[in-house]
């Protein structure tokens, strides 16, 4: 039997601690994705900064992930995931602290900066102890949990910041809860550690003879030959587009198209993270019964894309918009586990934390170059043109997701002829 394959079943207990710790950790580094945008309207109010000031902050943010995320991947296939992991929940703890501190732009600046290099590691990290550690036929469930915590991350940012700043009148002590919060997910880690030990276990993705495909002198950077690779980093970078439109500047649009309050048109983020978390429960069913997840990916984003767009087209009445972008999430939901395998099998065995880290830095540069695009467009009072564009990315997402679909399928074929002609 090949060694890289476990002889005796993992326990279900053990594999629910690491996915777990996992999904709570993973949850983290999304909700201080929001660290600054729910705090908008308070900034603006207490430092007379714009939009587009506003969005550049959070370019700052997701620049310095994605530097960070393609890089952190060759970090994480060198030195391991567990140390990687730790040191990104003290770079959140002190972010949130830097917030809490803010004198003007340049001490928001430094939150975002600190937040984004923590984020930077989070999913070539997450993924390979999750491949690693995870048994094979509980894998898929671990994508669809990691992707759950993660839209849970996003929706509780909104109301745990919005909540402690509405109830003490004080968005210091808002970011003084970020901290504690963060400091509460590093102290579970480390007593729990483990469970997220990667130097233990198996490389779940590589069933028996894999290791044949990864040639022993091959390059550290051969993968970036592939084609599939590209294409999944342009599915993120378009599919992020639709996220950083969402969770920066749906509830600003809302209110402005619609006389929704702010109060009420801040929790739009909160219901499209949980429609979202509520779409990858069930797309972890789906994953594990569909061969062609392109299609599953496509028809998700195609109906949520439509949704979107109905929301530009000022049709609804405004309580009927949040509720229809809000249930957008659950077509980018249900497709979250399926992208997350689609990229598993495009990954060639012993490369997962440089394709993951790579492939993820396109959900870093989405949010990176929209975010401020996006709030010209604010500025500009084209609130419409933010659904447009939101529902336009998803397009160009199932775009991107069909190629890597075919590319994979055509390997597959190629694999098998040459073992028929071998044979």
């Amino acid at each position: 039997m090949n060694s890289l394959v476990s002889p005796t079943p993992v326990p279900l207990r053990q594999d629910a601690r690491t996915i777990g710790l996992i999904g709570l950790a993973h949850g983290s580094s999304h909700f201080f994705h929001m660290l600054l945008p729910p705090m908008f309207p308070w900034l603006i109010r207490d430092f007379g900064l714009s939009y587009s000031e506003l969005g550049l902050l959070v370019s700052v943010f997701f620049v310095i992930s994605g530097i960070g995320q393609a890089l952190g991947g060759f970090v994480v296939d060198r030195i391991g995931a567990r140390p990687v992991l730790l040191g990104a929940m003290v770079c959140f703890v002190a972010a949130a602290l830097a917030a809490a501190m803010a004198q003007g732009y340049a001490g928001l600046m430094l939150a975002a900066a600190l937040a984004g290099l923590g984020n930077a590691p989070f999913h070539p990290a997450d993924f390979t102890i999750l491949n690693k550690r995870v048994s094979v036929a509980r894998l898929g469930h671990a994508f669809s949990v990691h992707g759950i915590t993660g839209n849970l991350g996003w929706a509780l940012a909104p109301v745990f910041l919005a909540g402690i700043t509405t109830a003490t009148g004080s968005w210091r002590l808002a970011y003084l809860g970020a901290a504690a919060y963060a400091a509460l997910v590093l102290a579970l880690l480390l007593w729990q550690r483990d469970a997220i030990d990667d130097r233990q276990g198996t490389w779940a993705h590589q069933q028996p003879g894999a290791a044949a495909a990864a040639p022993a002198g091959e390059h550290a950077m051969a993968f970036l030959k592939l084609p599939s690779v590209w294409l999944c980093f342009s599915f993120f970078f378009w599919t992020t587009v639709t996220l950083s439109a969402v969770q920066s500047f749906a509830g600003p649009a809302l209110q402005a198209m619609y006389g929704l309050p702010l109060s009420l048109s801040s929790l739009v983020v909160t219901g499209y993270m949980l429609c979202g978390a509520l779409g990858m429960v069930l797309g972890g069913f789906l994953v594990a019964r569909v061969a062609r997840l392109e299609r599953v990916i496509a028809l998700c984003l195609l109906v949520a894309a439509a949704l979107l767009a109905l929301v530009g087209l000022q049709w609804l009445s405004g309580t009927l918009a949040m509720l229809v972008t809000a249930a957008a999430g659950l077509g980018a939901g249900l497709a979250g586990p399926s992208r997350d395998m689609l990229i598993k099998r495009a990954a060639p065995p012993g490369a997962t934390g440089r394709v993951y880290g790579t492939v993820y830095s396109g959900l870093d540069l989405g949010f990176a170059l929209a975010a401020p695009v996006l709030g010209r467009m604010m500025d500009a009072g084209q609130t419409h043109g933010i659904f447009f564009a939101a529902a336009g990315a998803l397009l160009l997402g199932v775009g991107s997701a069909a190629l890597v679909g075919q590319g994979i399928a055509l390997r597959a074929r190629t694999v098998s002829a040459g073992a028929k002609m071998a044979a």
